[in-house]
């Protein structure tokens, strides 16, 4: 089968930070589902693994956190889907990617794919999705079935026109919280108000001030999605006694946690690769996200934060779309597909 991969970090303009190759089709056992990659998503992850392999590998990496596909095989243990099922999923962090023609996947981290998307506004919805689930609805105590209770709190949301943040403004507003998100341009400002949030504020400005200047002494809840050292003491500042925050990125320089004792706030992590990782007993929960999910964009509930389309999914386009992503000023996200 054919397959993008690289071999150690090059510049994105150089011609071999991304090429293609041939290996064998892999065979589905187990869990496992053979999927046909339709389309593929580019992630901050994505160039972040790139970019952090310095040392030349013996064989091409192949990477690639997003996919939209039809299952062609099935392992012996599989009960949830069948030859022919068309899914979508985000993958695990220790296996081969999806940037391939085909693609092994265990079934516990797929959910059934949409029926009344296009393949490119699917496929950029798994693993935002899924981060933003967990990081809302498991690593903070919100239901998302419960609005009325949640009417009345308050959720910050740090990069707001991001891929996870075009998602989380989404799910948080239907969940029946008071949002507010973070932007900086008036393009990203007007995405982040078009996906549900209730006000915006400047993450290149005091947040501390523009939130009281909105009326908030605090915040029930944080999600932060960048620069988590940079807006550290805004953080603090900014939690309410008793309040919770959830982070998605790493942080450059340790965190001073004891900041958070007089408050008694709650600091968690969420990194939406755990379950698949260590195969912990709750993997499946990821498949029921993503069912979850699929219901909410059919029913137009939610809907896809896809920003551009490439075709077809190469070498060249794989490029194009990690430059993107680097550029640092992607809005939504980039999906790259053979539909």
């Amino acid at each position: 089968m054919r397959a993008i991969g690289f071999t150690h970090n090059q510049p994105i303009e150089n011609n071999q930070s991304f090429f293609e190759f041939f290996e064998p089709r892999p065979e589905a056992t187990g869990h496992d589902l053979l999927v046909k990659v339709i389309a593929t998503a580019v992630n901050p992850v994505d160039t972040g693994v790139r970019r952090g392999t310095t040392e030349r590998l013996d064989r091409p990496k192949v990477i690639g956190w997003d996919a939209y596909g039809i299952v062609t095989a099935v392992g012996e243990a599989v009960t949830l889907f069948q030859t022919g099922d068309r899914v979508f999923y985000a993958g695990a962090f220790k296996r081969p990617g999806t940037d391939s023609e085909y693609h092994l996947v265990d079934e516990r981290i797929v959910g059934p794919a949409p029926t009344k998307l296009t393949p490119a506004e699917i496929a950029a919805t798994p693993l935002t999705s899924l981060t933003t689930w967990e990081a809302l609805f498991e690593q903070l105590p919100i239901n998302f079935d419960a609005p009325k209770e949640n009417t009345g709190h308050t959720v910050l949301i740090i990069n707001g026109a991001g891929g996870v943040g075009s998602m989380a403004t989404q799910l948080a507003h239907l969940a029946g919280l008071t949002v507010i998100a973070t932007a900086s341009r008036p393009e990203t400002i007007a995405w982040t108000q078009s996906h549900g949030a209730d006000y915006v504020v400047n993450h290149r400005e005091d947040l501390v001030a523009q939130v009281h200047d909105l009326g908030f002494k605090t915040v029930d809840y944080i999600l932060e999605l960048s620069n988590l050292n940079q807006h550290w003491s805004e953080i603090v500042d900014l939690i309410k006694p008793s309040g919770h925050i959830v982070s998605i990125t790493g942080s450059e320089t340790p965190l001073d946690l004891r900041a958070l004792k007089p408050k008694r706030a709650t600091f968690a992590w969420e990194w939406m690769y755990t379950k698949s990782y260590y195969e912990t007993p709750d993997m499946l929960s990821q498949h029921a996200i993503l069912t979850r999910v699929q219901q909410l964009l059919d029913a137009g509930k939610l809907k896809s934060t896809l920003n551009k389309t490439m075709t077809p999914i190469n070498a060249a386009n794989l490029r194009a779309a990690h430059a993107l992503v680097e550029s640092n000023r992607m809005i939504g996200k980039v999906v790259i597909t053979n539909a």
